[in-house]
């Protein structure tokens, strides 16, 4: 398979940063699920986790910077110490808040406090759902995800978010039980929309689909199962020339739990810190410089392949 740089090259395509308008922040890899296709590897047993000193600094940071959008990713960010008062310090120099949450860490750590604390802010959400499949759910998440996912978006639902003209956004996140690419966003969507409304009564905003990539838990699955290969040619052969533009990570500063800057979520998962070294968020008075050249590797496939990979950040209030 030839490498994601020389397939640029050969499209006469360079992988560049632009404007950053977003800024996502990993706050840890501490998860209550251990999903096969998280490319993280996050799980109960990490204990990597942003410190109340680090919450502190990002913020300030995000307050001299004027991102357009502020992402708040995980692991589960439920689970984080402080997360809520984190929350509350970003709405305060944010456009636009979001948090992505399983939806049974929110259930179970999380719960109606939470959510009474995010709709105040007017934080919208992004929930994984991978399946409306009972059993495809919980073979990629764990026995009895897919019900307490339900249960929580009844609750969410209860809440305001995902109601018409309630001004509180519940945006789904789905992506493919095994080794194959999603299918079309506005197929799943409308799919998704009718049994979630008619088995279950549940109401969301919006769909975003996306594919695994090839990194972390997932990654490890691919080999075990003697899929990896295979996994890297399907996504090679989609390569779409016409999403190159559009990668959120020319458009996004990435700060890990620890306070580093990274290109794009995927970037941080492989260890390629956003201009070739570590950069603390204290450093930076200023959002990331454009025309730096980002790091790519094989799982740079996963963003461009088909229609591209969709990020949750690009859908607009």
């Amino acid at each position: 398979m030839r490498p994601f740089s020389s397939c640029l090259a050969n499209h006469g395509l360079v992988l560049t940063r632009d404007n950053a308008t977003t800024l996502q922040i990993n706050v840890g890899l501490n998860c209550n699920l251990s999903c096969r296709h998280c490319h993280h590897s996050a799980g109960p047993g990490r204990t990597e986790t942003m410190s109340r000193e680090t919450m502190a600094a990002v913020t300030a940071y995000a307050a001299r910077v004027p991102f357009a959008a502020i992402d708040v990713t995980g692991g589960a960010p439920e689970l984080v110490p402080g997360i809520a008062d984190f929350l509350a310090e970003l709405a305060t120099v944010s456009q636009r808040l979001m948090f992505r949450t399983n939806l049974v860490a929110l259930h179970d750590h999380g719960g109606d406090e939470l959510v009474r604390h995010c709709a105040a802010l007017k934080v919208a959400l992004f929930a994984s759902l991978p399946s409306i499949n009972e059993g495809q759910a919980d073979g990629q998440r764990g026995s009895g995800v897919f019900a307490t996912s339900v249960a929580m978006l009844r609750r969410l639902n209860e809440a305001g978010y995902g109601i018409q003209g309630s001004g509180l956004e519940l945006n789904l996140a789905a992506n493919p039980a095994g080794a194959f690419l999603p299918t079309g966003q506005q197929a799943a969507e409308r799919r998704f929309r009718q049994e979630l409304t008619r088995r279950y009564g549940v109401e969301f905003t919006n769909l975003v689909t996306f594919a695994n990539v090839p990194l972390g838990r997932f990654r490890d699955w691919l080999e075990t199962s003697g899929n990896l290969a295979g996994y890297l040619e399907k996504l090679a052969a989609g390569f779409n020339p016409c999403t190159v533009a559009g990668l959120m990570c020319r458009s996004q500063a990435v700060i890990d739990w620890r306070g580093y800057l990274f290109d794009c979520d995927f970037n941080l998962a492989a260890g390629l810190p956003l201009g070739g070294r570590p950069i603390h968020v204290s450093e930076l008075s200023g959002p990331p410089p454009a025309g730096l050249a980002v790091p790519t590797g094989d799982y740079c496939y996963a963003c461009t392949a088909g229609a591209g990979f969709t990020c949750g950040g690009a859908i607009s209030s």
